[in-house]
């Protein structure tokens, strides 16, 4: 792996009390993500990917310590910013090479074309083309959330909440607001992440 910096990652499920005494405590010693509105939120809606046997799942059930997530993210469901990002899981460690996309370029990924990326100079784009040309990689699960996120300096120490997690029922359309979505969840957990 090219000189990507690996981080450390906890995640944790918490409840609507928790929540409520760890964001308090947190807004009162640490920086407000400057990505957030008054309230210190911020939607996401990312578009996973994976490969036709559904590698990048099974990886993570089976708890795989070295694999990779692709995935196409957008912010406040507006096409402003749009990144293209692989999670790379390495041991016990995270690494996340990101890169900004045009939209046109996003909807050519969106329907699992490949077609001009093989002569690409991006590293990120290359394995994606790999990706979609040799394990036929395509978009298979929209995933929804809004993040409260503090920030600190020392060490680059972010801490997040991601609430209202909902997934797209079967739909794969990154840029449609109305696209039905379900909770995974039956008591409204909230991730904790660190």
């Amino acid at each position: 792996m090219p000189n990507i910096p690996l981080r450390h990652e906890q995640k944790y499920f918490i409840n609507e009390m928790q929540y409520h005494l760890l964001s308090s405590a947190l807004d009162r010693v640490l920086w407000r993500d400057p990505n957030g509105d008054e309230n210190n939120e911020y939607h996401i809606r990312s578009l996973y990917f994976d490969t036709v046997f559904n590698d990048a799942y099974f990886d993570k059930i089976d708890g795989d310590q070295n694999r990779d997530k692709y995935r196409i993210r957008i912010y406040n469901l507006t096409d402003r910013v749009i990144k293209l990002e692989c999670k790379t899981k390495v041991g016990s460690l995270i690494s996340k090479r990101s890169l900004s996309i045009p939209r046109g370029l996003c909807e050519q990924l969106m329907a699992a074309d490949p077609t001009g990326l093989e002569s690409t100079r991006s590293g990120l784009l290359s394995d994606v083309y790999r990706e979609m040309t040799v394990n036929l990689l395509h978009p298979v699960v929209l995933v929804d959330y809004v993040r409260e996120a503090y920030l600190h300096p020392a060490e680059e120490v972010r801490i997040t909440f991601d609430k209202q997690l909902r997934t797209g029922l079967r739909s794969t359309d990154l840029f449609n607001p109305y696209v039905p979505t379900v909770p995974p969840f039956d008591n409204g957990e909230i991730i904790l992440e660190v």
